[in-house]
């Protein structure tokens, strides 16, 4: 009987040991053409993986994370933040080590690995790890930003990214609530706005830029509900994704526009979207986001159901050139990771999709996040759990790191050096971050030295390697003014909006430059110009904005929402300069966009016009009665009272 008895249990124990072997393979997957997944490490070698970043050596590290939710202090020596390293170059994992383990890294949702430092995003705290001795261990440690945020939570504080203007990029979540200085005053921005979302003005999930050190911080956009994380390109355009209220099927993907409102909450109430409105969308994904109300930018695609999480731009060129200059994404809820290849619309952006990573057997893949290694391909991480959000974490057993590359594609290092300007100008070129923050900061101590290098750089071919040398060559001491000129009379828009860029971030004075630039051929060129009047006032302003409205084109959202931007402190002026110039042309579909947006006192009784015009349609009157509880309490009233008539 005792013999019977071992026999079922080895049987048991082999069809486990099988079953496992065959969840965990490559061969669960359906890859996009091309493409080939290795699996680089798994249990019992890690476990739970939130964020990863990888460093200029090819190493992976990630915040492996099991005091979480329901487990919460199960681990009572802290979670971990590890590096992990393939020696012979088969992309599988030969070497793991910790080199940071502590309660004050429990549940991280956010890493950034630099060359010299390593950034912890733990709500409500974001640290920067030193080590000094350089043996993989931190050695220090210190606070760069803390606030109210919600801990342990993924809508609280996310990963850091380094930009390719030397300035870092992060966002919060809704439970983000607001960041604090040392002394537990609440920050505000470099424009002296309050770093808090109580609608005055900011609302929910926010994004930011700031120098390394935490310094001229930046509120970029607000009104996100789970912004999980923010990427930065070459020319410092941002994409992020948003999740929704779940089972709305309304995830997003978006491009931030500086300045922007992305409609989670009611921006005049904070209301939820459920909160009937004139005007509101018949359909939910799109009532979801307020997208009817002005004021509200336009969303890049929406993405259905899912908890979407990593994000990250590929700009290497080792994967099928599908995938050169898009967006990467981590799409946890429904087990899959996608490419977003965006194209142009209008002043914006439309995106389609392309499934590169996906489960067909195992409903307990999690991709969590994506990172591109200095030879250019990309791993995942895997958080692993038959579920995902709302502080759910069933299995703390295991976790997965994988690899992406096209097939046969051996995961080797480039040769790189960052001691002469040639080496590091090529070094700027790899499409890891680290490799670029090691190359960036080499590059820009070594000042006009570097000039000669950078402008090869320029003139080649790839636009996004153009852009990189323009960032640094536009912050050589005393050649600012110089090279944002260069720029803006260059053939492509993608450099011409650089131009505005890094204008605005070197003081460099924008006006003239705006001036030579309204009547711009491009309408993403017009947009940014819009974007970069935002902080200046004065007649100059106005008439500068009147010029590019008299370029808006009729039904581009994107436009319209660049120029409500930009007029937000100086609608009357804006408006009555603008109404000058279009003289009787104010009353066409373009005029009527300008005037549905905006929010200045003429702006009332112009709506009441054109609500009264019996060429309106039907369908169309509730959305310039829902603009009417935009404007001023006493003009408004004075408006409907001219309907009534």
């Amino acid at each position: 009987m005792k013999m019977i008895n071992r026999i079922k249990a080895l049987l048991f124990i082999s069809i486990l040991i099988f079953f496992t072997q065959e969840i965990r393979s490559e061969s669960s997957f359906l890859m996009d053409e091309g493409l080939e997944l290795t699996l680089s490490a798994s249990e019992p070698e890690i476990l739970s993986l939130s964020n990863i970043d990888v460093d200029h050596l090819g190493r992976v590290w990630a915040c492996e994370v099991v005091n979480y939710g329901p487990n919460q202090g199960k681990r009572k020596e802290g979670d971990k933040i590890l590096i992990m390293e393939d020696q012979d170059g088969d992309g599988k994992m030969d070497k793991v080590k910790t080199f940071y383990q502590g309660n004050d890294v429990d549940a991280a949702m956010g890493l950034c690995v630099l060359s010299d430092r390593v950034i912890v995003s733990v709500t409500p705290n974001i640290w920067v790890f030193y080590d000094d001795d350089g043996d993989d261990v931190a050695d220090r440690k210190e606070l760069l930003f803390s606030g109210d945020g919600r801990p342990v939570y993924d809508h609280s504080y996310h990963s850091l990214v380094y930009g390719p203007d030397g300035k870092v990029y992060w966002n919060f979540g809704n439970t983000g609530k607001n960041l604090k200085t040392n002394d537990g005053q609440i920050l505000e921005d470099i424009h002296g706005r309050v770093v808090e979302d109580k609608g005055k003005p900011f609302w929910g999930g926010m994004v930011f830029r700031c120098d390394l050190d935490g310094k001229n911080l930046e509120i970029l956009g607000h009104n996100f509900r789970n912004n999980y994380e923010v990427t930065v390109d070459s020319f410092g355009s941002l994409w992020q994704s948003d999740n929704d209220d779940d089972g709305n099927r309304a995830t997003r993907i978006n491009f931030i526009m500086e300045g922007g409102n992305f409609g989670y909450l009611d921006e005049l109430t904070g209301a939820g979207w459920r909160k009937k409105r004139p005007g509101m969308h018949e359909n939910v994904s799109l009532a979801h986001w307020h997208l009817n109300d002005p004021g509200v930018v336009p969303n890049v695609i929406q993405t259905g159901a899912g908890a979407p999480t990593g994000i990250t731009v590929y700009e290497g060129r080792l994967l099928p050139k599908k995938y050169w200059d898009q967006l990467i994404h981590c799409e946890s809820g429904v087990n899959v990771v996608r490419a977003y290849p965006v194209r142009d619309h209008g002043a914006g952006y439309q995106a389609d999709s392309i499934e590169m990573m996906k489960s067909i057997k195992d409903r307990s893949f999690r991709p969590v996040d994506v990172a591109v290694a200095p030879d250019g391909s990309i791993f995942i991480s895997d958080w692993y759990d038959p579920i995902i959000g709302g502080l759910a974490q069933r299995d703390i057993s295991r976790g997965r790191l994988y690899r992406i590359a096209p097939k046969g594609s051996r995961y080797g290092q480039p040769k790189l050096g960052y001691g002469s300007a040639e080496e590091c100008v090529n070094a700027l070129k790899n499409p890891n971050y680290c490799v670029r923050y090691k190359a960036w900061n080499a590059l820009h101590k070594m000042g006009s030295k570097a000039e000669k290098e950078l402008m090869k750089m320029f003139l080649s071919k790839n636009s996004r390697h153009r852009a990189r040398a323009l960032w640094l060559m536009g912050k050589i001491e005393g050649r600012s003014a110089h090279f944002v000129d260069m720029a803006s009379k260059d053939q492509d828009p993608n450099i011409r909006i650089l131009a505005l860029r890094l204008a605005r971030q070197t003081g460099t004075p924008l006006i003239k430059i705006i001036e030579k630039m309204t009547s711009d051929t491009s309408a993403k060129v017009r947009r940014e110009c819009a974007i970069s009047l935002t902080h200046l006032r004065g007649d100059k302003k106005a008439s500068l904005w009147a010029s590019l409205a008299i370029n808006h084109d009729a039904g581009d959202r994107w436009s319209l929402e660049a120029l409500g931007i930009a007029a937000a402190n100086d609608w009357d002026s804006c408006l009555s300069s603008w109404l000058k110039l279009a003289g009787d042309d104010w009353n066409t579909d373009k005029g009527k966009d300008i005037i549905w947006r905006s929010r200045a006192k003429e702006s009332s009784l112009l709506i009441a016009k054109i609500l009264k015009d019996p060429k309106v349609l039907e369908k169309d009157r509730p959305r310039y009665f829902r603009a009417l509880d935009f404007q001023d309490a006493a003009q408004r009233e004075e408006a409907l009272i001219k309907i009534l008539e």
